[in-house]
C-alpha cells in the first residue's frame, strides 16, 4: 500500500474541563499530561483558585484542558469565587473529565457533582485517580458503582503521580472530541501570562512551608517583573498578602527562616520556567480579611 492509499487521520480538538472535589489531583494530572508544570500543587485542599488553560498537542489533535478549583460547599467570598469558576467551566465545553479518588467510595460531595453534570448535559469521562494506592481488586467494584450512577462515556483508571494510564486517558479524550482545527500554535502550553504563573509558584511554596491556618488567607501579587537580557537575569519583587499579623509572623519565621525558604524554593521553580537566573525579593503585607473584601479580591485577580 502506498501513501496515497492511506486514509488520513481526522484532526480533532476541543475543550475538556477537569473537575472534582478538592485535593483529588486535578492539577497533578494536568501537569502529568502536559509534561511540564503550569498548575501548582500541594497536599492542602483548594490549592487551585482560578481556571487554568493547559494545551496538549497531539499529531492528530489538540486538547484544551481547563483545570478548575475543587467543587465544595462555598463559605465566604473567596470560596464562592472558586466554586463559581469550577461550575462555569462545566458549560460551553466539549467534554467534562470528572476526577475521583480510587480509595474513596462516592459520598455526598460526589453525588452533588454528579447531579450538576446531569443538569449540564455535557458528555463526561470518569478518571479514577490514585490507583497506585489501592489493590487492583478494589477497583472493579468502584468502577461498577460509578457506572451505575451516571452514563459516563468512558471510565479510565490512572495514577497522575506515577503517570500511569495517562496515554490511555488522553487517547480516550481525543477520540471523543469533535473534528476541529488547531486553536493554538504547537509551542504554546497555556495562555496564562508568566507573571500569573510566577505568582502561583510563590503561593505554592507558602502552602507547602506554612501551617494549616495560612493557606486560605494567603495571596501573591507581582509588584515588578524586570527582564535584564544583557545579564541573563529577571528581577522579580512579589508581595505575599496575609489576613493577620500572626500569619505574617508565621510566614516570616524565626529570623526570616520561613520566608527565606519560600523564596529559595520558588526561585528554583521560576528559573526552570523562565530558563534564566532570577533575583526574587519577597515582601509580606497584612491586608486584614482580604478574602471577604470585594475590592481586594478583584485587585488580587479573584473576580
Amino acid at each position: 500500500m502506498n501513501d496515497l492509499d492511506q486514509t488520513p487521520t481526522e484532526f480533532r480538538s476541543g475543550f475538556v474541563s477537569i473537575i472534582g472535589r478538592p485535593n483529588v489531583g486535578k492539577s497533578t494530572l494536568l501537569n502529568a499530561i502536559l509534561g511540564q508544570k503550569i498548575a501548582i500543587t500541594s497536599p492542602k485542599p483548594q490549592t487551585t483558585r482560578n481556571r487554568i488553560l493547559g494545551i496538549h498537542h497531539l499529531p492528530d489533535g489538540q486538547i484544551l484542558f481547563l483545570d478548575t478549583p475543587g467543587i465544595h460547599k462555598s463559605r465566604g467570598r473567596l470560596n464562592k469565587f472558586m466554586v463559581d469558576q469550577a461550575l462555569a467551566a462545566c458549560s460551553g465545553v466539549d467534554l467534562v473529565l470528572l476526577l475521583v479518588e480510587a480509595g474513596r467510595t462516592p459520598g455526598e460531595g460526589e453525588e452533588f457533582i454528579l447531579e450538576l453534570l446531569r443538569q449540564g448535559g455535557v458528555p463526561v469521562v470518569l478518571a479514577i485517580n490514585k490507583v497506585d494506592l489501592v489493590h487492583q481488586l478494589e477497583l472493579l467494584p468502584l468502577i461498577e458503582t460509578y457506572a451505575g450512577k451516571f452514563p459516563f462515556r468512558e471510565i479510565v483508571p490512572v495514577s497522575a503521580r506515577r503517570g500511569e494510564g495517562i496515554d490511555d486517558l488522553v487517547g480516550t479524550l481525543r477520540r471523543l472530541l469533535p473534528p476541529g482545527p488547531r486553536h493554538y500554535p504547537e509551542d504554546m502550553v497555556t495562555d496564562l501570562p508568566e507573571r500569573f504563573i510566577v505568582a502561583e509558584m510563590i503561593r505554592e511554596q507558602v502552602l507547602r512551608l506554612t501551617r494549616e491556618e495560612i493557606p486560605y488567607g494567603a495571596a501573591v501579587t507581582i509588584e515588578t517583573f524586570s527582564e535584564k537580557p544583557e545579564r541573563g537575569l529577571v528581577v522579580i519583587q512579589a508581595v505575599i498578602h496575609v489576613e493577620r499579623e500572626t500569619h505574617k509572623r508565621i510566614v516570616v519565621g524565626k529570623g526570616g527562616s520561613v520566608v527565606r525558604s519560600i523564596g529559595q524554593a520558588a526561585r528554583a521553580d521560576i528559573e526552570r520556567l523562565l530558563g534564566c537566573r532570577v533575583f526574587l525579593e519577597l515582601f509580606i503585607r497584612v491586608d486584614r480579611d482580604w478574602t471577604e473584601s470585594a475590592r481586594l479580591l478583584r485587585e488580587f485577580g479573584y473576580d
